[in-house]
């Protein structure tokens, strides 16, 4: 007679499998048949010790039943996925039907692909229950703007694109003559803010979110181990967050891509395993080596599936601003509910120059002024703004403000304007006097201007 404990385990496993049916009663017996075999491990003595069956490494018996373990893992994949699926569908019923205009920020990364499969069999984005919405960073790789015209093709939808604000939809050449080329190497938060955090917020805006879903998983590192399928975003004071895949390992997300044939991102297939800018993104090992090509992986796939390995290709070469590892965009990170939508000095006594003529008027007034020109997104002119107000309160002479991001080649040519925020000194006879220092205190202002024009 085996051990009581052992029975009972025996017992239970036979009733947990029951359940499952006809289809599982095979492996119950087969349970049953691994317990044996390892009994000996509890047994007090050896007079009861149970002798293992000899079988090859991939099976295991009792009685006549053979136990195939490549065959018992397979069902339980199968099993996990049918899980995974049913609860990730139940989330986004929840989120389509009980909130008024769900929008799915679609990132067009592996898990987002699985949510787009997703919506499109619960009909939501054909029904208009959902609404998806893409950032366009004007940093992305060639191949995720076009495989996001093959979706909307394939699932019958039309995403609406946003981008940093005052640029047409995909006009590369306009943000450079707005923000620069270069934003991201100059400060890399900002270019957060004004590529993808303004974008984002006015996109979920614009759509009149109520519930936003996005493709966050638990698997994805640590910022994110402690996620569930809803919660609430800082965005709006309350926006609802649905992560329908919040439990979803990466495997399951690939597994699940394979069993559906769900179209994915062609980088797969050049060896990444997430995609983001083009600029910070690189294949995960960096040969290329792993690759998932035609619904099935090439080469080790455990660089992709190691716990928190997702996006160990992302942001690759960048730091935030205190020295960290850069691992956030910035969207989901406290602080991402700010919005952008005022323009500095909008009270008190700094005066707006609305155009590069009066710009020019000024200039050639005969008059001595202070020119500052900003950018109303750019931190260090928002550091500022109070400084430079109370300055202007004092200064006796007139005091502007002149927005340069959309015209950088003017005042690149006229005011001296590389950066934001750049103060000049216009003299009476109509020299521009750039302020070098990088201490925007009342006093220091004051201090260079008052020699300047001495």
């Amino acid at each position: 007679e085996p051990h009581t404990e052992l029975k009972n385990q025996h017992l239970f496993s036979n009733a947990f499998f029951l359940q499952k049916k006809t289809k599982m009663k095979g492996f119950a017996i087969a349970i049953a048949a691994l317990c044996g075999a390892t009994a000996s491990a509890f047994v007090q003595n050896g007079a009861r010790a149970f002798v293992p069956v000899t079988r090859s490494p991939n099976a295991l018996s009792m009685a006549e039943e053979v136990f195939d373990q490549e065959a018992f893992i397979a069902e339980s994949k199968e099993m996990r996925l049918k899980h995974l699926e049913e609860q990730a569908m139940f989330a986004l019923k929840i989120a389509c039907e009980n909130y008024g205009n769900a929008v799915f920020p679609n990132a067009l990364i592996a898990g987002d692909c699985v949510i787009t499969h997703l919506l499109h069999r619960l009909g939501y984005l054909n029904d208009g229950k959902c609404k998806v919405m893409v950032v366009d960073t004007f940093h992305l790789f060639p191949e995720t703007m076009e495989f996001l015209r093959e979706i909307e093709e394939f699932y019958d939808f039309k995403a609406e694109v946003f981008c940093a604000e005052g640029v047409p939809v995909g006009d590369k050449a306009a943000y450079d003559a707005k923000y620069g080329a270069d934003l991201w190497k100059e400060d890399i938060e900002q270019y957060d803010k004004v590529c993808k955090v303004e974008p984002f917020q006015r996109g979920l805006k614009e759509c009149g979110t109520d519930c936003m879903i996005n493709g966050r998983t638990r698997w994805q590192g640590f910022e994110r181990a402690w996620i569930d399928q809803f919660e609430n975003a800082p965005i709006g004071g309350g926006l609802a967050k649905c992560n329908p895949i919040a439990y979803w390992t990466l495997e399951d997300t690939f597994d699940y891509i394979a069993k559906y044939n769900v179209p994915a991102h062609p980088l797969h297939a050049k060896g990444y395993p997430s995609i983001g800018d083009a600029k910070d993104t690189i294949p995960i090992p960096e040969d290329g080596s792993t690759r998932f090509v035609d619904f099935k992986f090439e080469g080790d796939k455990t660089p992709w599936l190691d716990y928190a390995s997702e996006r160990k290709g992302r942001f690759v070469g960048l730091a935030n601003k205190d020295g960290s590892t850069k691992t956030e965009c910035g969207i989901h990170v406290a602080g991402a509910e700010k919005t952008f939508d005022r323009d500095l000095w909008e009270e008190g006594s700094v005066k707006d120059i609305a155009s590069t003529d009066a710009a020019l008027e000024i200039k050639n007034s005969g008059k001595p002024a202070v020119i500052a020109v900003y950018a109303p997104w750019c931190q260090f002119c928002q550091g500022m703004e109070e400084e430079y107000a109370k300055f202007a309160d004092e200064a006796g002479i007139d005091v502007y403000k002149f927005r340069g991001d959309e015209i950088r080649d003017f005042v690149q040519k006229e005011l001296n304007t590389q950066s934001f925020p750049t103060i000049n000194v216009v003299k009476a006879d109509g020299t521009v006097v750039k302020y070098e220092s990088e201490v925007r205190t009342v006093e220091a202002i004051k201090e260079f201007v008052d020699k300047t024009i001495a």
